[in-house]
């Protein structure tokens, strides 16, 4: 599982290092696409880690997923950074980037324990962690339009 873990860390410090000069030249429509395929990939992790922890597929690949998550998650806040209003964020998400980015970096904390303990101990440890790293109604709620 944790084989592709090198590879997936070195497309995103590419990524990462390349962000910001990507991030000040884009256009706002592909910075808000951009933002949205991120979330969008959070989405979908926590999709699959909800039909692992439902017992409907196998758990074989918690572990994995938990990391991608925890990767993905670690790229969101920088996403917002160009303040580029449109998509689902809310003008909230700059008027209170103090509170936004906080709440950003709980998010990153909280998946980041999640990957290490089911890389450790997979989902018998990991389990009891996953409400807390999914805690995004609060957010969402302030932050995001609904659909």
């Amino acid at each position: 599982m944790s084989r592709f873990l090198p590879v997936v860390a070195g497309v995103a410090f590419a990524v990462a290092a390349i962000l910001p000069t990507v991030a000040s030249a884009a256009d706002p429509t592909d910075v808000v696409d951009y933002r949205k395929h991120i979330m969008k990939t959070i989405g979908a992790q926590a999709g699959a880690i909800g039909l692992i922890m439902q017992q409907k597929v196998p758990g074989d690949n918690f572990a994995l997923h938990a990391e991608t998550l925890a990767l993905v998650a670690s790229t969101a806040l920088k996403a917002f950074e160009p303040k580029a209003e449109g998509g689902e964020a809310k003008p909230e998400v700059w008027a209170k980037w103090d509170d936004f980015s906080k709440k950003m970096k709980e998010f990153q904390a909280a998946t980041a324990d999640l990957a290490k303990t089911a890389q450790a101990g997979g989902i018998a440890a990991a389990g009891p962690k996953v409400q807390a790293a999914f805690s995004c109604k609060g957010c969402h709620d302030t932050y995001r339009e609904k659909k």
